[in-house]
Formats: structure tokens, C-alpha cells, sequence
């Protein structure tokens, strides 16, 4: 998506007239856009979206006053970060023309215009009484000192924290892309000695090294920044202060509800104590970002397969923001199933990565297992019959005395596995019209399953996106992606909220 910011003219009035048609109760004829364009102390400007418009905003300055008269986004244009960008615009020219202060109305229920308001240091400072005639609704005042509260038009800074399952993580963006910092902390070695992760011990490892690891990325950020000339950084050998930051971005479901709890707590508590937006951000959608993050030809509508130790599913992003799972596992997640083969096995925990390490000397004709839901005609997973029957076959050639050749078996595993994924793959972003497919997920890493995907889709003239691999696992870098696209569209998350462990991702509200 191109977007443009530019003056309006009066050819523009048609479309701008079009859009408030649309987005108010009581909306400017295309006379008053007119009169107000031309009018002493008024300045207009518009957002164009590959050449089409798609959003404008204006203000009045009287003396050293400055009022937000009017701000809309097309509907279908909104969570890229548009209506930030026209008021970041806007304020610039204001302030350019001597404005110090800027007042503006807003329904109190527009919890979204508010929150950007307030992303560009706007605060609530009353009501008028009232205001709007067409209801009889009351107007929150809201007010700031442009010289204080906005500085100057920069890629906001988000810290994002990551605490689903066994990764104590936490990440700091600069706008869309700009990773500061990125520092992970794995339990594995913990989890290894009982062959899979223990709830109890993961939430008791989050609560040790989540102060430290947010501190390393902190620090990390700051000298990020120092580099890049910022004005935001701090002097050299200090950790980025939590007062430069624009957001917090928290995981909070799904996931162990232990794990959760750990790093949202933290998020919490620092958002109380800082006044900064809290952003919820839902794990799978940030490994959906994972690709966006690495990946800037990454677009929607697009298909997105999410294969991980704890979930298997087919999502369709048809927008930015909007989900629709499609299918999703009836039983045993990928590597779920991977890491029970590997360990009956004996190849120990995660035993994944090292069973498709092993399929790649093997032949995956070798051995016939079933290939499960392959012709369901929906888009729904079964691993759990596949498991079985893996581990069957070795335990009958364990009881008859023959020797298991692993990479072979290994191969034949990985086979019937990811035929099946690829087909409903296909399937799903031919039905859709996806012009992107994103694959997501600790198993995203496996090279067999990524090469088969783009093997097999990208002749359909659909743009593949893989991560890179260290975006693959458990990360907060994926979070901050994810975080950014919400904060930009406003949205929030009540210092009230709980955890969710069994989050869904088509549910898109995170309060």
C-alpha cells in the first residue's frame, strides 16, 4: 500500500464528502467542505492510497489556538496507521503556522478516535454538554500542548513482552519495522529432564527472567537508538527509558494461563505506572506477523497456515485485523506429534527439529502411513491417527527384533504430515483469492514443509512468505509487529483484563 499525505484541493471535496457520507450521523455537505477549504486560518489536508482517496483531516488556528474541526478514514483504509499519519501531518502544519495548544470534540463511546487522540498526546480535560444535536449526546473535550505533548512526527516506539508458553521474551519496534531489540530467554533445558513443558515450572522461570530480559532490551533499544541519531535516546551506556515509548504489547492468550499471567501482570503494571496504552496482541496473530515484520511484499487478503507445538490451523486474513479460521486441528498439534514420535524414539525433548534433521537423509516413500483428513473436503487436521500409527510401526519392529532404520521412518512421518497440509493449503487460498500465503509457528522452521508450500503455490502466482528462522519460535518481535498495527488502529486493553488461554483468533477485540 502506497500512502500519500497532501494538501486537499477543491477536486477533492466530491470524495471527501463521499467518505463522511458515510461515517457520520450528521455529515458536511460537500458545500460546507467547500467553504471551509477557502476559509482564513483553515488547513485541509488529504490521505491517497494508491493514487485514490481515502481519508482527510482539517483544523482551524486562531491566533495561537488550534481546533481539530474534522478527521475520517474510509473504512476499508483503516489500520494502517492513515488517521495517524493525516493528524500527524495536520499538527506539524499547525504548529509550522504558530499554533501551541489544540482542542477537539469526540464521543465519549469512539473509544478508537480517542485512543488516537491520545497517541499523539491529546488528554481529556471535560464535556460539553449536548453537543451533538442529532442525538443529544454529550462531546468529550480533549486538549494538549503541542509543544509538549508532540514534539515532532516520528515512528512510534512499542515495547513488546511474550510470555505464552516457555519463552520469557520481550522486543522493541520503531514504526512498521525497525526492530530495536529482540531478546529471548528459553526454559528448554528446564523442560527437557520430563520430556515436554511442566505449567508450573515455565510460570515460576517466566517470573525470574522477565525483569531482567525487558531490562536487556531496554538497553539493547537504547543503544539501537543512539545509533540512529534519534532524539529519543538516552546518553550513551543508558537503557532506553520506558517514558520514550509509545505503546506496551502484551501477549495475553492464548497460551499456559500461568505463563500468560507472568508477562501480562508485568504489561499491567508498567502501563499503570508509566500512563501508557496497554495493546493486547493475540499469539497466533503475531506469528501471522512474523512474516509482515520480515516480509514488507506481505498483504491481505492472504492465507496463513500456523503450525506449532500447540496449534495447527488455517486462517484467512481477508483484511488487516479481520480473521476467519478455516480449519484447525481435531486433536495432536504438528509438533505435538513430531515431538511424541521423536521421543518414543528416544531422540529426547524437543525431539522435533531433530526428526526433521534425521528425514532429510531418509526416503519418504519408504514407509505407507495414512495420510488423515487428506479428502475430507474440509479443512480440518487429524495427527493423532498418523501419531499412532508411526508409533505402532516401531513398537511391533522394536518387539520383532528388527532395526528401525529412523531416517527413513523419520521421512515417511514428515511425508504424511505435510501432504496433507499442503493440499488443504492450496485448496484454501485457491477458494479464497489470497494473492499472499504466510506460513507461521515453531514448525514453520522445518525446510521440507517450507519448500513443499512454495513448491506447490507459488506457480499459482500467489506470493509465499516464510520467516526467518529465528522469527519461527516463540519471539516478542512478532508481538511488537502485531502490537504496532493495533495500536495504530486504536486499539486498547483494560488494565481489568485477564488472561486467555484458550483465546481464539477470530475474535479480534481484545477488550
Amino acid at each position: 500500500m502506497n500512502l500519500r499525505i497532501r494538501e486537499m484541493v477543491a477536486g477533492d471535496v466530491p470524495g471527501a464528502a463521499m467518505i463522511e457520507s458515510v461515517t457520520f450521523d450528521a455529515p458536511w455537505s460537500e458545500r460546507l467542505f467547500a467553504e471551509d477549504l477557502v476559509a482564513s486560518g483553515r488547513h485541509w489536508f488529504v490521505a491517497e492510497r494508491d493514487g485514490e482517496l481515502v481519508g482527510y483531516a482539517g483544523g482551524w488556528l486562531l491566533q495561537d489556538d488550534a481546533h481539530l474541526m474534522n478527521i475520517a478514514v474510509r473504512a476499508d483504509a483503516r489500520g494502517h496507521g492513515t488517521g495517524r499519519a493525516l493528524l500527524s501531518t495536520l499538527i506539524v502544519r499547525l504548529k509550522e503556522s504558530g499554533a501551541r495548544r489544540m482542542t477537539l470534540e469526540v464521543r465519549p463511546a469512539n473509544t478508537a478516535a480517542i485512543a488516537l487522540y491520545e497517541s499523539v498526546g491529546m488528554r481529556p480535560a471535560g464535556l460539553r454538554p449536548g453537543y451533538y444535536a442529532e442525538t443529544g449526546e454529550d462531546a468529550l473535550i480533549m486538549w494538549g500542548e503541542l509543544e509538549d505533548t508532540y514534539p515532532e512526527d516520528r515512528p512510534p516506539l512499542i515495547l513488546a513482552i511474550e510470555s505464552s508458553c516457555d519463552e520469557t521474551a520481550a522486543a522493541v519496534i520503531m514504526g512498521e519495522r525497525t526492530l530495536l531489540a529482540n531478546i529471548v530467554a528459553s526454559q528448554i533445558d528446564f523442560h527437557a529432564r520430563f520430556g515436554g513443558v511442566v505449567p508450573e515450572i515455565a510460570s515460576r522461570k517466566h517470573t525470574e527472567a522477565i525483569v531482567d530480559v525487558i531490562a536487556e532490551a531496554m538497553q539493547e533499544a537504547g543503544g539501537a537508538l543512539r545509533e540512529a541519531g534519534d532524539t529519543r535516546a538516552p546518553t550513551a551506556g543508558e537503557p532506553l527509558d520506558f517514558s520514550a515509548l509509545d505503546a506496551i504489547a502484551v501477549t495475553y492468550g492464548p497460551g499456559l494461563v500461568g505463563a500468560l499471567v507472568v508477562g501480562l501482570a508485568y504489561a499491567k503494571g508498567l502501563a499503570f505506572a508509566t500512563g501508557l496504552p496497554l495493546v493486547g496482541v493475540n499469539h497466533l496473530e503475531g506469528h501471522i506477523f512474523a512474516n509482515v515484520l520480515a516480509d514488507p511484499a506481505v498483504q491481505p487478503p492472504l492465507v496463513a497456515l500456523l503450525v506449532s507445538g500447540g496449534h495447527t490451523s488455517l486462517v484467512h486474513m481477508p483484511r488487516w485485523g479481520e480473521y476467519r479460521t478455516m480449519g484447525e486441528t481435531l486433536d495432536d498439534a504438528t509438533g505435538e506429534a513430531f515431538d511424541k514420535v521423536a521421543k518414543v524414539l528416544g531422540l529426547g525433548y524437543p525431539g522435533g527439529p531433530v526428526l526433521s534433521r534425521l528425514a532429510a537423509d531418509g526416503d519418504p516413500t519408504a514407509l505407507d502411513f495414512p495420510r488423515a483428513m487428506m479428502r475430507s473436503g474440509d479443512y480440518q487436521f487429524s495427527l493423532s491417527g498418523l501419531k499412532t500409527a508411526v508409533i505402532n510401526h516401531i513398537r511391533h519392529e522394536q518387539a520383532a527384533g528388527r532395526e528401525i532404520d529412523v531416517p527413513d521412518l523419520a521421512a515417511s512421518f514428515q511425508a504424511a504430515v505435510i501432504d496433507v497440509q499442503v493440499s488443504k493449503a492450496v485448496r484454501a487460498v485457491t477458494e479464497t483469492g489470497a494473492t499472499t500465503f504466510c506460513l507461521g509457528g515453531g514448525v514453520a522452521a522445518n525446510p521440507a514443509l517450507r519448500e513443499a508450500l512454495r513448491s506447490a503455490i507459488e506457480p499459482l502466482g500467489v506470493h509465499v512468505s516464510v520467516p526467518p528462522l529465528h522469527l519461527c519460535t516463540d519471539n516478542a518481535a512478532m508481538i511488537a509487529a502485531a502490537g504496532y498495527h493495533r495500536y495504530l488502529n486504536g486499539d486498547r486493553l483494560g488494565l481489568e483484563a485477564d488472561a486467555m488461554p484458550g483465546l481464539r483468533l477470530d475474535v479480534v477485540d481484545p477488550a
